[in-house]
C-alpha cells in the first residue's frame, strides 16, 4: 500500500510546533530555508546542507531534506558562488530544505542531547547549559570506558582530556561546539562534559577547572537529533528517510 504524499505547507507547521522552533533565539534561520515541492512523499535528512548533500538528497528522490545547519546564518547572502549552487541545485530538483539548529539540540524527545544520553543511560536527566544536559551514569565507570563507548556509538575516535578523576558518573553533554561550557560544568559539580569540538582557546580550561573533557566530533555528536526526527516523521506521517552521511572529521 503506498503511503499518501503530505502536503508540504501541513508538514511544516507540526515540524515548527513539535521542534517549538519560534521559542529560540538562534542564528541559524531555522524552518523553511528554501520551497520546493507542494507534497512530500519522501524524506533525506543529513547534519550540513552541503552542495553534495542537496544533490544526494534530490538523486534520492526525497521531497524534503531535513538538516541542523543550514544555508542561512543570520545575515542575508548573495547568491554567488557555492552559496548560489548550494540554493540552485535545491530550487532546480523541487526539494525542499527545512532546518532546525537550536530547536533540535534542545528538543527532549529527538534532540541531539536527548538521544544521545539516553544512548548512554544516563538517569536524573535535566537540562543543563543552553541546550544541553546532565545527568548521572547508572554505574561509575572510567574514563576510558566511557570514551570507548562514545566512539561505538557515533564512529569517531574521542579526544579525551583527564583533567578530573580516573572514575566518572556525573555527566553533562552538549552536542556540537559545547567547549566554552566547560567551566560551568565543573562549577556545577560534574565530573566528566561531553562535546563535540575542542576549541583553542578552551583547550586547558578542563585541566585548570578539574573536570574530564570528551570531544566526540562535532559532526558525528549530531547525527543522533536528524536521524530520530526523521523516525518521529515516518512514525508519524509514514514517510520513507534515509540519511546521508557527510562525515567532516570535525
Amino acid at each position: 500500500m503506498t503511503t499518501p504524499p503530505v502536503p508540504r505547507d501541513h508538514l511544516v507547521r507540526w515540524l515548527d510546533e513539535y521542534l517549538r522552533t519560534s521559542a529560540f533565539r538562534d542564528k541559524s534561520l531555522n524552518g523553511l530555508q528554501i520551497e520546493g515541492r507542494e507534497d512530500i512523499r519522501r524524506v533525506a535528512v543529513a547534519v550540513d546542507a552541503s552542495l553534495r548533500t542537496i544533490e544526494e538528497a534530490a538523486d534520492s528522490g526525497a521531497d524534503l531534506l531535513v538538516t541542523h545547519h543550514g544555508l542561512f546564518w543570520g545575515q542575508p547572502l548573495a547568491l554567488t558562488g557555492p552559496h548560489r549552487r548550494r540554493v540552485k541545485a535545491a530550487l532546480d530538483a523541487g526539494l525542499n530544505l527545512y532546518v532546525s539548529h537550536l530547536p533540535l539540540d534542545a528538543h527532549p524527545e529527538v534532540g541531539n542531547n536527548a538521544v544521545l544520553a539516553q544512548a548512554l543511560s544516563l538517569q536524573d536527566v535535566e537540562p543543563f547549559g543552553l541546550v544541553g544536559l546532565r545527568g548521572e551514569l547508572p554505574i561509575p565507570m572510567t574514563l576510558q570506558d566511557l570514551a570507548d563507548r562514545l566512539q561505538k556509538l557515533t564512529g569517531e575516535i574521542c579526544l579525551v582530556h583527564g583533567g578530573g578523576p580516573g572514575e566518572v558518573r556525573r555527566v553533562g553533554l552538549t552536542s556540537g561546539s559545547g567547549a566554552g561550557e566547560i567551566p560551568e560544568a565543573a562549577r556545577a559539580g560534574l565530573d566528566t562534559f561531553i562535546t563535540g569540538e575542542p576549541e583553542h582557546r578552551y583547550f586547558h580550561d578542563s585541566f585548570e577547572y578539574g573536570i574530564n573533557a570528551v570531544f566526540a566530533g562535532h559532526y558525528e555528536t549530531e547525527t543522533f537529533g536528524v536521524r530520530a526526527l526523521a523516525t518521529k516523521l515516518e512514525d508519524t506521517f509514514g514517510l520513507p528517510w534515509q540519511f546521508i552521511h557527510v562525515p567532516t572529521g570535525l
